[in-house]
Protein backbone atom coordinates (compact mmCIF):
# COMPACT_ATOMS: atom_id res chain seq x y z
CA UNK A 1 0.00 0.00 0.00
CA UNK A 2 1.23 3.18 -1.16
CA UNK A 3 1.59 6.12 1.10
CA UNK A 4 -0.34 8.64 -0.69
CA UNK A 5 -1.31 12.63 -1.14
CA UNK A 6 -4.57 13.29 -2.81
CA UNK A 7 -4.76 16.55 -4.92
CA UNK A 8 -8.32 18.21 -5.99
CA UNK A 9 -8.05 19.97 -9.02
CA UNK A 10 -9.58 23.13 -9.65
CA UNK A 11 -8.54 24.00 -13.00
CA UNK A 12 -5.49 25.85 -11.91
CA UNK A 13 -2.34 26.72 -14.40
CA UNK A 14 -0.23 25.22 -11.50
CA UNK A 15 -1.62 22.83 -10.37
CA UNK A 16 0.72 19.65 -12.21
CA UNK A 17 3.43 22.12 -10.61
CA UNK A 18 2.05 21.40 -6.35
CA UNK A 19 2.23 17.82 -7.70
CA UNK A 20 5.92 17.95 -8.82
CA UNK A 21 7.08 19.59 -6.07
CA UNK A 22 5.15 16.66 -3.70
CA UNK A 23 6.95 14.13 -5.93
CA UNK A 24 10.23 16.61 -5.09
CA UNK A 25 9.88 15.12 -1.68
CA UNK A 26 9.86 11.70 -2.27
CA UNK A 27 5.95 11.22 -2.00
CA UNK A 28 3.50 9.73 -4.42
CA UNK A 29 0.41 12.22 -4.71
CA UNK A 30 -2.30 12.07 -7.39
CA UNK A 31 -4.15 14.50 -9.24
CA UNK A 32 -7.94 14.38 -9.31
CA UNK A 33 -10.65 16.69 -10.88
CA UNK A 34 -12.76 18.26 -7.85
CA UNK A 35 -16.03 16.76 -9.15
CA UNK A 36 -14.25 13.21 -9.41
CA UNK A 37 -13.06 12.49 -5.67
CA UNK A 38 -12.01 8.85 -5.43
CA UNK A 39 -12.41 6.41 -2.36
CA UNK A 40 -10.54 7.41 0.48
CA UNK A 41 -8.65 4.63 1.19
CA UNK A 42 -6.32 4.25 3.92
CA UNK A 43 -3.27 5.06 1.89
CA UNK A 44 -4.76 8.43 0.91
CA UNK A 45 -2.60 10.45 4.40
CA UNK A 46 -3.66 14.17 2.89
CA UNK A 47 -5.44 16.46 0.46
CA UNK A 48 -4.33 19.46 -0.86
CA UNK A 49 -7.23 21.89 -2.96
CA UNK A 50 -5.52 23.52 -5.80
CA UNK A 51 -6.09 26.97 -7.04
CA UNK A 52 -8.84 28.00 -9.38
CA UNK A 53 -9.01 30.76 -12.61
CA UNK A 54 -12.79 30.82 -10.55
CA UNK A 55 -13.96 33.37 -7.84
CA UNK A 56 -15.56 31.46 -4.60
CA UNK A 57 -18.16 34.47 -4.87
CA UNK A 58 -19.42 33.65 -8.79
CA UNK A 59 -22.20 31.82 -10.14
CA UNK A 60 -21.46 27.87 -10.97
CA UNK A 61 -18.25 28.13 -9.30
CA UNK A 62 -16.42 24.77 -8.07
CA UNK A 63 -17.53 23.42 -5.21
CA UNK A 64 -16.25 19.94 -3.73
CA UNK A 65 -17.83 17.70 -1.28
CA UNK A 66 -15.45 17.68 1.24
CA UNK A 67 -17.83 15.54 4.02
CA UNK A 68 -15.22 12.61 4.26
CA UNK A 69 -12.39 15.05 4.02
CA UNK A 70 -12.94 17.50 6.75
CA UNK A 71 -11.28 16.67 9.99
CA UNK A 72 -10.68 13.11 8.96
CA UNK A 73 -7.52 13.91 7.12
CA UNK A 74 -5.20 16.42 7.05
CA UNK A 75 -6.49 19.52 4.59
CA UNK A 76 -4.53 22.17 2.81
CA UNK A 77 -6.45 24.56 0.69
CA UNK A 78 -3.92 26.94 -1.76
CA UNK A 79 -5.24 30.24 -2.97
CA UNK A 80 -8.84 29.30 -4.16
CA UNK A 81 -8.77 26.47 -2.08
CA UNK A 82 -8.16 28.29 1.11
CA UNK A 83 -10.92 31.17 -0.09
CA UNK A 84 -13.03 28.24 -0.43
CA UNK A 85 -12.70 26.73 3.03
CA UNK A 86 -13.26 30.25 4.15
CA UNK A 87 -16.33 31.06 2.24
CA UNK A 88 -17.80 27.54 2.08
CA UNK A 89 -17.39 28.12 6.41
CA UNK A 90 -18.97 31.29 7.06
CA UNK A 91 -16.12 33.52 6.16
CA UNK A 92 -15.82 36.65 3.84
CA UNK A 93 -14.25 36.56 0.30
CA UNK A 94 -14.43 40.25 -1.32
CA UNK A 95 -12.96 41.20 -4.36
CA UNK A 96 -10.05 42.90 -3.81
CA UNK A 97 -9.23 46.76 -3.45
CA UNK A 98 -5.41 46.23 -4.59
CA UNK A 99 -5.25 42.67 -6.26
CA UNK A 100 -1.73 41.10 -5.33
CA UNK A 101 -0.26 39.25 -8.33
CA UNK A 102 3.46 38.10 -8.17
CA UNK A 103 6.16 38.64 -5.20
CA UNK A 104 5.34 40.15 -2.51
CA UNK A 105 6.87 39.07 1.39
CA UNK A 106 4.77 37.85 4.90
CA UNK A 107 5.03 40.56 7.59
CA UNK A 108 4.41 37.56 10.12
CA UNK A 109 4.43 34.54 10.23
CA UNK A 110 3.54 31.91 13.23
CA UNK A 111 6.57 30.09 13.90
CA UNK A 112 5.13 28.06 16.69
CA UNK A 113 2.18 26.67 14.15
CA UNK A 114 3.25 23.16 12.71
CA UNK A 115 2.82 24.32 9.44
CA UNK A 116 4.72 27.78 9.22
CA UNK A 117 7.84 25.83 11.20
CA UNK A 118 10.91 27.76 9.43
CA UNK A 119 9.28 29.71 7.43
CA UNK A 120 11.01 32.90 8.11
CA UNK A 121 8.87 36.27 9.18
CA UNK A 122 9.92 37.77 5.72
CA UNK A 123 9.55 34.88 3.43
CA UNK A 124 8.82 35.61 -0.14
CA UNK A 125 5.70 34.67 -1.53
CA UNK A 126 3.84 34.35 -4.85
CA UNK A 127 0.65 35.73 -5.08
CA UNK A 128 -1.96 35.13 -7.85
CA UNK A 129 -5.42 36.38 -6.87
CA UNK A 130 -8.09 38.90 -7.21
CA UNK A 131 -10.40 37.68 -4.30
CA UNK A 132 -9.26 38.07 -0.82
CA UNK A 133 -9.92 36.56 2.55
CA UNK A 134 -11.46 39.84 4.70
CA UNK A 135 -12.85 37.52 7.34
CA UNK A 136 -12.30 34.25 8.62
CA UNK A 137 -14.74 31.56 10.04
CA UNK A 138 -15.14 30.78 13.72
CA UNK A 139 -12.81 28.91 14.81
CA UNK A 140 -10.11 29.34 12.47
CA UNK A 141 -6.92 31.79 12.91
CA UNK A 142 -4.53 33.69 11.12
CA UNK A 143 -1.14 32.31 10.87
CA UNK A 144 0.45 34.51 8.05
CA UNK A 145 -0.22 37.72 6.85
CA UNK A 146 1.71 40.13 4.24
CA UNK A 147 1.85 44.11 4.36
CA UNK A 148 -1.43 43.90 1.97
CA UNK A 149 -2.73 40.61 2.68
CA UNK A 150 -3.94 40.29 6.37
CA UNK A 151 -5.41 36.22 5.61
CA UNK A 152 -1.91 35.40 4.00
CA UNK A 153 -1.98 31.80 5.46
CA UNK A 154 -5.21 30.34 8.37
CA UNK A 155 -5.41 27.24 10.53
CA UNK A 156 -8.89 25.92 11.82
CA UNK A 157 -8.04 25.66 15.83
CA UNK A 158 -8.46 21.55 16.87
CA UNK A 159 -7.76 20.33 13.80
CA UNK A 160 -5.62 19.96 10.97
CA UNK A 161 -6.77 22.22 8.06
CA UNK A 162 -5.16 25.11 6.87
CA UNK A 163 -5.41 27.42 4.03
CA UNK A 164 -2.94 29.54 2.27
CA UNK A 165 -3.47 32.47 -0.33
CA UNK A 166 0.05 32.06 -1.87
CA UNK A 167 1.33 29.63 -4.25
CA UNK A 168 4.17 27.80 -2.59
CA UNK A 169 4.74 25.46 -5.39
CA UNK A 170 6.62 27.97 -7.50
CA UNK A 171 9.84 28.82 -6.90
CA UNK A 172 9.01 32.79 -6.58
CA UNK A 173 7.89 31.46 -2.88
CA UNK A 174 11.30 30.86 -1.34
CA UNK A 175 10.29 28.75 1.07
CA UNK A 176 7.56 26.75 -0.23
CA UNK A 177 8.73 23.59 -0.31
CA UNK A 178 9.40 23.95 3.39
CA UNK A 179 5.62 24.42 3.93
CA UNK A 180 4.67 21.58 1.45
CA UNK A 181 7.34 19.54 3.64
CA UNK A 182 5.90 20.56 6.58
CA UNK A 183 2.37 19.77 5.74
CA UNK A 184 2.83 16.22 3.65
CA UNK A 185 5.96 14.84 5.97
CA UNK A 186 5.08 16.49 9.05
CA UNK A 187 1.29 16.88 9.21
CA UNK A 188 0.18 14.12 7.02
CA UNK A 189 2.88 11.94 7.96
CA UNK A 190 4.23 10.43 4.87
CA UNK A 191 7.32 8.56 5.00
CA UNK A 192 9.39 9.55 1.77
CA UNK A 193 9.38 6.21 0.36
CA UNK A 194 8.76 7.01 -3.02
CA UNK A 195 11.83 7.06 -4.68
CA UNK A 196 13.14 5.86 -8.45
CA UNK A 197 14.68 2.76 -6.99
CA UNK A 198 11.12 1.94 -5.32
CA UNK A 199 9.05 2.65 -8.22
CA UNK A 200 11.37 0.36 -10.07
CA UNK A 201 11.16 -2.67 -7.92
CA UNK A 202 7.34 -2.00 -7.58
CA UNK A 203 6.50 -1.65 -11.33
CA UNK A 204 8.80 -4.34 -12.37
CA UNK A 205 6.64 -6.78 -9.85
CA UNK A 206 3.35 -5.28 -10.72
CA UNK A 207 5.05 -5.58 -14.61
CA UNK A 208 5.17 -9.35 -13.77
CA UNK A 209 2.26 -10.65 -12.04
CA UNK A 210 0.22 -8.32 -14.91
CA UNK A 211 1.58 -9.99 -17.64
CA UNK A 212 3.09 -13.33 -16.70
CA UNK A 213 4.53 -15.52 -20.14
CA UNK A 214 2.29 -13.20 -22.67
CA UNK A 215 4.44 -11.45 -25.24
CA UNK A 216 4.35 -7.55 -25.69
CA UNK A 217 4.56 -5.36 -28.44
CA UNK A 218 6.21 -1.74 -27.92
CA UNK A 219 7.27 0.98 -30.32
CA UNK A 220 10.77 2.63 -29.69
CA UNK A 221 10.70 6.66 -30.97
CA UNK A 222 14.56 6.70 -29.36
CA UNK A 223 13.09 9.03 -26.80
CA UNK A 224 13.15 8.79 -23.50
CA UNK A 225 9.95 7.90 -22.44
CA UNK A 226 9.27 5.22 -25.04
CA UNK A 227 12.69 3.80 -23.92
CA UNK A 228 12.46 3.75 -20.17
CA UNK A 229 8.85 1.65 -21.01
CA UNK A 230 10.94 -0.68 -22.62
CA UNK A 231 14.04 -0.91 -20.11
CA UNK A 232 11.10 -1.62 -17.34
CA UNK A 233 9.36 -4.07 -19.35
CA UNK A 234 12.39 -5.85 -20.41
CA UNK A 235 13.45 -6.19 -16.86
CA UNK A 236 10.13 -7.60 -16.20
CA UNK A 237 9.68 -10.08 -18.98
CA UNK A 238 12.70 -9.99 -21.28
CA UNK A 239 12.84 -11.03 -24.43
CA UNK A 240 8.91 -11.64 -24.45
CA UNK A 241 9.05 -7.93 -25.02
CA UNK A 242 9.25 -7.60 -28.91
CA UNK A 243 10.27 -3.84 -29.67
CA UNK A 244 9.93 -2.36 -33.09
CA UNK A 245 11.88 1.04 -34.31
CA UNK A 246 10.49 2.56 -37.34
CA UNK A 247 12.93 4.83 -39.83
CA UNK A 248 9.87 6.54 -41.25
CA UNK A 249 12.86 9.22 -43.32
CA UNK A 250 12.20 11.92 -41.23
CA UNK A 251 14.62 11.50 -38.34
CA UNK A 252 17.64 13.22 -37.49
CA UNK A 253 20.91 12.27 -39.85
CA UNK A 254 22.20 8.89 -39.04
CA UNK A 255 19.55 8.52 -36.39
CA UNK A 256 18.58 5.28 -36.87
CA UNK A 257 21.63 3.81 -37.03
CA UNK A 258 22.85 5.34 -33.99
CA UNK A 259 19.80 4.94 -31.75
CA UNK A 260 19.27 1.00 -32.96
CA UNK A 261 22.72 0.53 -31.72
CA UNK A 262 22.66 2.38 -28.58
CA UNK A 263 19.07 0.01 -28.06
CA UNK A 264 20.60 -3.70 -29.05
CA UNK A 265 23.41 -2.73 -26.63
CA UNK A 266 21.10 -1.86 -23.88
CA UNK A 267 20.12 -5.82 -24.17
CA UNK A 268 16.76 -4.47 -25.37
CA UNK A 269 14.87 -7.33 -27.87
CA UNK A 270 14.82 -4.81 -30.65
CA UNK A 271 14.29 -4.51 -34.30
CA UNK A 272 14.93 -1.85 -37.16
CA UNK A 273 12.46 -1.18 -39.81
CA UNK A 274 13.14 1.09 -42.95
CA UNK A 275 10.21 2.00 -44.24
CA UNK A 276 11.59 5.30 -45.20
CA UNK A 277 10.08 4.86 -48.91
CA UNK A 278 6.37 4.43 -47.69
CA UNK A 279 6.46 7.68 -45.80
CA UNK A 280 7.90 9.78 -48.17
CA UNK A 281 6.11 8.50 -51.02
CA UNK A 282 2.49 8.91 -49.19
CA UNK A 283 3.51 12.77 -48.05
CA UNK A 284 4.53 13.35 -51.92
CA UNK A 285 2.42 16.76 -52.36
CA UNK A 286 1.58 17.23 -49.25
CA UNK A 287 1.61 20.67 -47.67
CA UNK A 288 -0.83 20.90 -45.08
CA UNK A 289 0.74 20.38 -41.63
CA UNK A 290 -2.13 18.85 -40.17
CA UNK A 291 -2.73 16.52 -43.09
CA UNK A 292 1.44 16.03 -42.60
CA UNK A 293 0.60 14.43 -39.32
CA UNK A 294 -2.50 12.21 -39.82
CA UNK A 295 -0.28 10.82 -43.25
CA UNK A 296 2.58 10.11 -40.57
CA UNK A 297 0.11 8.77 -37.74
CA UNK A 298 -1.74 6.37 -40.78
CA UNK A 299 1.87 5.19 -42.24
CA UNK A 300 2.89 4.13 -38.80
CA UNK A 301 -0.04 1.74 -37.71
CA UNK A 302 0.19 0.51 -41.05
CA UNK A 303 3.56 -0.19 -40.83
CA UNK A 304 3.97 -0.98 -37.03
CA UNK A 305 0.58 -3.20 -37.03
CA UNK A 306 1.99 -5.66 -40.48
CA UNK A 307 5.37 -5.75 -38.09
CA UNK A 308 3.83 -7.02 -34.52
CA UNK A 309 1.70 -9.56 -36.53
CA UNK A 310 4.88 -11.15 -38.08
CA UNK A 311 5.06 -12.01 -33.96
CA UNK A 312 3.07 -14.76 -33.07
CA UNK A 313 0.41 -14.45 -30.16
CA UNK A 314 1.44 -11.12 -28.78
CA UNK A 315 -0.94 -9.89 -26.24
CA UNK A 316 -0.13 -6.38 -25.09
CA UNK A 317 0.60 -3.23 -26.87
CA UNK A 318 3.42 -1.23 -24.49
CA UNK A 319 2.88 2.67 -24.71
CA UNK A 320 5.19 5.28 -22.98
CA UNK A 321 2.41 7.14 -21.83
CA UNK A 322 3.44 9.88 -18.73
CA UNK A 323 1.36 11.51 -16.22
CA UNK A 324 0.46 14.24 -17.79
CA UNK A 325 -0.75 12.74 -20.82
CA UNK A 326 -3.48 10.90 -18.29
CA UNK A 327 -4.38 14.00 -16.21
CA UNK A 328 -5.52 15.73 -19.38
CA UNK A 329 -7.72 13.23 -20.53
CA UNK A 330 -9.56 13.59 -17.16
CA UNK A 331 -9.25 17.77 -16.36
CA UNK A 332 -11.79 19.70 -15.13
CA UNK A 333 -12.33 21.23 -17.99
CA UNK A 334 -12.22 17.70 -20.01
CA UNK A 335 -10.06 16.56 -22.81
CA UNK A 336 -7.93 19.44 -24.91
CA UNK A 337 -9.77 20.18 -28.05
CA UNK A 338 -6.67 21.05 -29.40
CA UNK A 339 -4.13 18.08 -28.83
CA UNK A 340 -2.06 17.77 -32.14
CA UNK A 341 -3.21 14.51 -34.07
CA UNK A 342 0.69 13.20 -33.50
CA UNK A 343 0.21 12.92 -29.62
CA UNK A 344 -2.29 10.41 -29.74
CA UNK A 345 -1.13 7.15 -32.27
CA UNK A 346 -5.03 6.54 -31.49
CA UNK A 347 -6.49 3.87 -33.04
CA UNK A 348 -3.59 1.50 -32.77
CA UNK A 349 -4.98 -1.06 -29.39
CA UNK A 350 -7.94 -1.54 -31.60
CA UNK A 351 -6.83 -2.32 -34.70
CA UNK A 352 -4.67 -4.53 -33.10
CA UNK A 353 -6.94 -6.34 -30.62
CA UNK A 354 -4.20 -5.80 -27.90
CA UNK A 355 -4.56 -5.11 -24.32
CA UNK A 356 -2.52 -1.87 -23.42
CA UNK A 357 0.29 -1.94 -20.71
CA UNK A 358 1.74 1.77 -19.70
CA UNK A 359 4.22 1.54 -17.04
CA UNK A 360 5.28 5.37 -17.18
CA UNK A 361 1.37 6.13 -16.56
CA UNK A 362 2.08 7.63 -12.91
CA UNK A 363 5.40 9.71 -13.33
CA UNK A 364 6.49 13.11 -14.74
CA UNK A 365 9.39 13.98 -17.17
CA UNK A 366 11.57 14.75 -14.96
CA UNK A 367 10.50 11.01 -12.92
CA UNK A 368 10.98 9.10 -15.69
CA UNK A 369 14.61 10.74 -16.54
CA UNK A 370 15.63 9.48 -13.19
CA UNK A 371 14.00 6.16 -13.14
CA UNK A 372 16.02 5.56 -16.65
CA UNK A 373 19.30 6.58 -15.13
CA UNK A 374 18.59 4.13 -12.10
CA UNK A 375 17.81 1.51 -15.17
CA UNK A 376 21.19 2.30 -16.15
CA UNK A 377 20.19 4.31 -19.84
CA UNK A 378 22.95 5.95 -21.47
CA UNK A 379 23.12 9.71 -20.66
CA UNK A 380 23.08 10.73 -24.39
CA UNK A 381 19.76 9.06 -24.28
CA UNK A 382 18.46 10.68 -20.90
CA UNK A 383 19.09 14.19 -22.21
CA UNK A 384 18.02 14.09 -25.37
CA UNK A 385 15.82 17.15 -26.46
CA UNK A 386 12.46 16.37 -27.26
CA UNK A 387 11.57 15.50 -30.92
CA UNK A 388 8.23 16.00 -32.35
CA UNK A 389 6.63 12.96 -33.23
CA UNK A 390 6.18 13.43 -36.70
CA UNK A 391 9.79 14.41 -36.82
CA UNK A 392 11.02 16.55 -39.79
CA UNK A 393 7.80 16.54 -41.60
CA UNK A 394 6.79 19.69 -39.63
CA UNK A 395 10.57 21.58 -39.65
CA UNK A 396 10.54 21.00 -43.38
CA UNK A 397 7.31 24.30 -44.27
CA UNK A 398 5.43 23.63 -47.48
CA UNK A 399 5.88 20.26 -49.14
CA UNK A 400 8.21 17.32 -48.42
CA UNK A 401 10.52 15.92 -50.69
CA UNK A 402 13.83 14.06 -50.51
CA UNK A 403 15.90 16.46 -51.37
CA UNK A 404 14.79 18.80 -48.88
CA UNK A 405 14.92 16.16 -45.84
CA UNK A 406 18.54 15.65 -46.89
CA UNK A 407 19.34 19.05 -46.53
CA UNK A 408 17.45 19.46 -43.77
CA UNK A 409 19.17 16.57 -41.82
CA UNK A 410 22.91 18.16 -42.51
CA UNK A 411 21.80 21.66 -41.39
CA UNK A 412 20.50 20.02 -38.55
CA UNK A 413 23.21 18.25 -37.52
CA UNK A 414 25.31 20.88 -38.01
CA UNK A 415 23.65 23.02 -35.43
CA UNK A 416 23.07 19.69 -32.68
CA UNK A 417 26.80 18.43 -33.03
CA UNK A 418 27.56 22.48 -32.85
CA UNK A 419 25.75 22.84 -28.92
CA UNK A 420 27.49 19.24 -28.13
CA UNK A 421 30.99 20.70 -29.05
CA UNK A 422 30.66 23.97 -27.73
CA UNK A 423 28.84 22.45 -24.14
CA UNK A 424 25.84 24.64 -24.94
CA UNK A 425 23.36 21.60 -25.50
CA UNK A 426 22.10 20.91 -21.65
CA UNK A 427 21.40 24.71 -21.89
CA UNK A 428 19.02 24.24 -24.57
CA UNK A 429 15.54 22.68 -23.71
CA UNK A 430 14.93 21.77 -27.53
CA UNK A 431 16.80 23.08 -30.55
CA UNK A 432 16.20 22.06 -34.11
CA UNK A 433 16.17 23.72 -38.07
CA UNK A 434 13.50 25.01 -39.88
CA UNK A 435 13.38 24.76 -43.85
CA UNK A 436 11.83 27.73 -44.98
CA UNK A 437 9.61 27.77 -48.22
CA UNK A 438 11.27 30.70 -49.76
CA UNK A 439 14.13 31.05 -51.84
CA UNK A 440 17.02 34.16 -51.53
CA UNK A 441 19.10 35.82 -53.47
CA UNK A 442 23.11 35.77 -52.52
CA UNK A 443 26.39 35.80 -53.25
CA UNK A 444 28.95 32.77 -53.44
CA UNK A 445 32.18 33.41 -55.21
CA UNK A 446 31.82 35.78 -58.61
CA UNK A 447 28.40 34.33 -58.76
CA UNK A 448 24.75 34.93 -57.52
CA UNK A 449 23.03 32.73 -56.00
CA UNK A 450 18.96 32.11 -55.46
CA UNK A 451 19.25 29.41 -52.97
CA UNK A 452 17.12 28.54 -50.16
CA UNK A 453 16.84 30.07 -46.33
CA UNK A 454 16.93 27.77 -43.39
CA UNK A 455 15.96 29.36 -39.69
CA UNK A 456 17.65 28.15 -36.48
CA UNK A 457 15.44 27.68 -33.15
CA UNK A 458 16.75 26.98 -29.57
CA UNK A 459 14.53 27.61 -26.81
CA UNK A 460 14.78 27.56 -22.64
CA UNK A 461 11.66 25.87 -21.01
CA UNK A 462 10.75 23.52 -18.29
CA UNK A 463 8.11 21.46 -19.73
CA UNK A 464 7.16 22.88 -23.09
CA UNK A 465 4.08 24.67 -21.83
CA UNK A 466 5.96 28.39 -21.40
CA UNK A 467 9.53 28.63 -23.43
CA UNK A 468 11.81 31.69 -23.74
CA UNK A 469 14.36 31.74 -26.79
CA UNK A 470 17.61 30.67 -25.95
CA UNK A 471 20.17 33.49 -25.49
CA UNK A 472 23.20 31.89 -27.71
CA UNK A 473 26.41 33.76 -27.77
CA UNK A 474 26.94 35.60 -31.05
CA UNK A 475 29.89 34.04 -31.51
CA UNK A 476 28.19 30.55 -31.76
CA UNK A 477 25.61 31.61 -34.21
CA UNK A 478 28.03 33.45 -36.71
CA UNK A 479 30.02 30.02 -36.64
CA UNK A 480 27.35 27.80 -37.32
CA UNK A 481 25.62 29.80 -39.78
CA UNK A 482 29.19 30.16 -41.52
CA UNK A 483 29.41 26.40 -41.58
CA UNK A 484 26.12 25.51 -42.55
CA UNK A 485 26.29 27.74 -45.82
CA UNK A 486 30.08 26.61 -46.43
CA UNK A 487 28.73 22.70 -46.12
CA UNK A 488 25.42 22.55 -47.09
CA UNK A 489 24.82 22.80 -50.46
CA UNK A 490 21.16 24.67 -51.57
CA UNK A 491 21.36 26.92 -49.02
CA UNK A 492 22.24 30.49 -48.57
CA UNK A 493 20.50 32.17 -45.78
CA UNK A 494 20.52 31.09 -42.14
CA UNK A 495 18.28 33.09 -39.61
CA UNK A 496 17.63 32.75 -35.95
CA UNK A 497 13.92 32.78 -34.40
CA UNK A 498 14.14 34.77 -31.11
CA UNK A 499 10.11 34.27 -30.81
CA UNK A 500 9.00 33.12 -27.33
CA UNK A 501 5.99 31.01 -26.21
CA UNK A 502 3.82 32.06 -25.58
CA UNK A 503 2.59 33.75 -28.34
CA UNK A 504 4.68 31.74 -30.81
CA UNK A 505 5.29 27.75 -30.58
CA UNK A 506 8.42 26.22 -30.13
CA UNK A 507 7.74 24.04 -33.87
CA UNK A 508 6.72 26.16 -36.26
CA UNK A 509 4.06 23.60 -37.46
Amino acid sequence: MQQTILILDFGSQYTQLIARRVRELNVYCEIHPFNKIPELTGDIKGVILSGSPSSVRQEGAPTPDLSNIRGKLPLLGVCYGAQYLSFANGGNVEASDSREYGRSNLSFSDGSNELMRGVPETSQVWMSHGDTITALPTGAKIIGSTKDVQVAAFCFEGEKTYGIQFHPEVTHSIDGLTLLRNFVVGICGCDQSHTADSFIDSTVSQLKAQLGNDKVVLGLSGGVDSSVAAMLLSKAIGNNLYCIFVDNGLLRKNEFETVLQTYQGLGLNVKGVDSKAEFLGDLAGVSDPETKRKIIGRVFIEVFDKEAHLIEDVKWLAQGTIYPDVIESVSVNGPSATIKSHHNVGGLPERMKLKVVEPLKTLFKDEVREVGKHLGLPERLLGRHPFPGPGLAIRILGDITPEKVRILQEVDSIFINGLLEHDLYDEVWQAGAIFLPVNSVGVMGDERTYENAVCLRAVTSRDGMTADWCHLPYEFLAKISNEIINKVRGINRVVYDISSKPPATIEWE
